[in-house]
């Protein structure tokens, strides 16, 4: 009566698995009672319930439909069946199972899985069978017993889920059901004893395995049986005990839970039904203005697909995900529910943007598959409204694109090379997204540095590209009150100062403050020099990097300059985690090798407004009693100088290395 062929096993399942999970756990006592009533009553009443709880469990199909979710299959359901495809294909395959499992078992043939007493659900120590009911329930499981299994599940069809002739003879013959006329025939057979109907007895608590009654097992057994298990687990432990000697055994991994444990904190934080969506308007009356208070922007922030391919990849990059992370930047898993900023597409590729109150993460893939997804990470703790202005969002060749802060009112673009030159207004999207501008992280000649200007309604900020997700902001003044640059003088200033910032690249870097330390009229007219601290402030606190910078005066040949012509300043030291030309330790002081139009050397040196003499050494001798030096020498010397300096409270100070 029953044919079921492997062919039709390994036939791809015609939803997705999520859509036939949630059907499931939706009817999962139905499906259930429907199990335990094809079932063979031979089993016994606790096997039956466990059977067909595990028959139930494991319906789900193995692998996602080729035709993506919600696919349905190429034959339209009829009146009498119009439930969701998810259910009709888990129905499908408890009764296939159903089925299988009343089948006799040969000797030839290797027994279906259906045929072996189920690996869990597992109850020990207790029987578990659904409460009994009436003489009616009696008599109709006893009438159900005498018929096989096809008549059994003809029976439940049109008792349980109300099918007509037709549909029940569509739905066993997808069960594999050779013959579904005559199962439904036999069924026929069997009336409903007494007054009551079929259909009310078959949902009676007798038929309910859900509903369930517990009795011990055999009592003298089970202790035969402990006693056999305590020698069993002794021998189990002097194994372990061997295992736990040097060497890597179970010791190293202490009280950690299996690799392939699931931690429900961790498993939440990849349903992107839990992440964190913050409200438009949100910043206008929170206490802090930081990334914390974005909104939820995108076109795309609706679809579930991407978003738990994007949560999946940032849990568990595959060998094929380029991942990226700034320095000082831990590139694990969500540690929990993660904010959603962004979803959308962006110059050809889907883009998810999440904040878990460390990081930002950006999730990037093809919008033609997900082949080449990419996975970038970077620190914002500590943001504040100066530096959650702006995000990258997207990279094409030499171009960048910013997701810019809700309460960004303009955006413009400023070449700081020019100073001269008023800002280019930049076009914005309605999710805040800008048109593409030059990226200063390309390779090129500095012959141009396109900065980013964003206008909140009250302050102008300047930010810059240096190759992560957070552009950092460049600031001008000493390093206790440093400001935005916004006027003429730090602009000429940052004119010579932009060039210098590759060598902070890609250091994690949240901030760049460039203070004219000092300014110095060189001896033989040569004009006035100007003294610059540069110093680049990470987000992670250490790693950050001073230059100190002198600034010549520009040769004078034409009155229109053309692009590139701004001389750099030349970077004369440099340190690393450094205090100096800091809030914590505003002194600096630094030399220079100097040539005047006339061809003459002279030692060059200045200190910070604190610094009251300096004096140098070696190759070169000479002291002032202020903060400026310059001492001629001989021809260009060769070998090392010492400089040094005093403060005006006595402590002596070093230049800048």
């Amino acid at each position: 009566m029953l044919n079921v062929s492997t062919q039709e096993l390994a036939t791809p399942a015609p939803v997705d698995v999520e859509q036939a999970e949630a059907a499931l756990v939706e009817h999962y006592p139905r499906l259930v009672r429907i199990a335990y009533l094809v079932l063979p009553p031979s089993l016994g009443r606790n096997r039956r319930v466990l059977t067909a709880h595990a028959l139930v469990q494991r319906a789900l199909p193995r692998r996602r439909s080729p035709g993506g979710r919600g696919a349905m299959p190429g034959q339209r359901r009829t009146a009498d069946d119009a439930v969701d495809p998810g259910y009709a294909y888990v129905r499908g395959q408890v009764l296939r199972q159903a089925l299988e499992a009343g089948l006799p078992l040969r000797r030839r043939a290797w027994p279906k899985r259906a045929q072996l007493p189920p690996l869990l659900p597992q109850v020990w120590g207790l029987r578990l069978f659904p409460r009994s009911g009436g003489a009616d329930e009696l008599a109709l499981d006893q009438r159900l017993s005498a018929l096989s299994g096809p008549g059994r599940a003809a029976y439940v069809l049109r008792g349980v889920e109300r099918q007509g002739d037709a549909e029940a003879c569509r739905v066993l013959k997808a069960a594999g059901v050779e013959d579904p006329e005559a199962a439904l025939a036999e069924a026929d057979t069997v009336e409903a004893p007494g007054e009551i109907s079929a259909a009310a007895l078959l949902e009676s608590p007798e038929f309910d395995p859900c509903s369930l009654q517990a009795r011990p097992t055999d009592l003298m057994r089970r202790r035969q049986h402990a006693k056999a298990a305590l020698a069993a687990l002794a021998a189990a432990v002097v194994c372990g005990a061997l295992l736990g000697l040097p060497g890597e055994g179970w010791g190293p991994d202490g009280a950690a839970a299996p690799a392939y444990a699931r931690n429900p904190v961790s498993e939440a934080a990849l349903d992107p039904a839990h992440l964190r969506r913050v409200a438009p308007a949100m910043w206008q009356r929170s206490a802090r203005t930081d990334f914390s208070v974005w909104p939820a922007r995108g076109g795309l922030v609706n679809d579930t697909a991407l978003l738990r391919r994007a949560l999946a990849v940032w849990a568990r990059p595959g060998h094929t995900v380029q991942v990226s992370a700034a320095p000082g930047t831990p590139p694990g898993p969500p540690m929990g529910p993660a904010q959603l900023l962004f979803a959308g597409e962006v110059d050809q590729a889907r883009v998810v943007l999440f904040h878990d109150g460390l990081r930002v993460v950006r999730y990037a893939e093809p919008t033609d598959g997900t082949a080449g997804a990419a996975l970038d990470f970077v620190r914002t703790d500590g943001a504040d409204t100066a530096s959650a202005g702006a995000l990258v969002v997207g990279r094409t060749k030499a171009n960048v694109r910013y997701l810019t802060a809700p309460w960004v009112r303009d955006v413009a673009v400023r070449d700081l090379l020019k100073p001269a030159e008023a800002a280019r207004p930049l076009e914005r999207d309605a999710d805040g997204v800008t048109k593409p501008m030059l990226s200063p992280v390309a390779p090129s000649q500095c012959r141009t540095w396109d900065a980013l200007e964003v206008r909140d309604g009250v302050t102008t900020r300047v930010l810059t590209d240096l190759g992560e997700l957070t552009p950092a902001r460049l600031t001008s003044g000493p390093p206790s009150a440093p400001v935005d640059v916004t006027d003429d003088a730090a602009r000429a200033e940052w004119a010579r100062t932009a060039c210098l910032l590759p060598m902070v690249r890609s250091h994690g870097v949240r901030t760049v403050n460039s203070w004219r330390f000092a300014q110095q009229e060189l001896p033989a007219e040569g004009g006035t020099a100007r003294w610059l601290c540069t110093r680049a402030e990470t987000w992670r606190g250490t790693g950050g990097k001073v230059l100190a910078q002198f600034q010549a005066p520009e040769a004078t040949g034409s009155s229109e300059p053309h692009a590139g012509a701004v001389t750099a300043g030349a970077v004369v030291a440099k340190a690393d985690d450094s205090p100096a030309c800091g809030a914590r330790d505003p002194h600096v002081l630094a030399g220079a090798l100097w040539k005047s139009p006339a061809g003459q050397w002279y030692m060059v040196a200045a200190g910070s407004p604190e610094v009251a003499s300096i004096a140098v050494s070696g190759a070169v001798t000479g002291a002032a009693d202020e903060r400026l030096l310059a001492v001629a020498v001989k021809g260009k010397p060769a070998e090392r100088v010492e400089l040094g300096a005093r403060l005006q409270d006595g402590t002596r100070i070093n230049s800048l290395h």
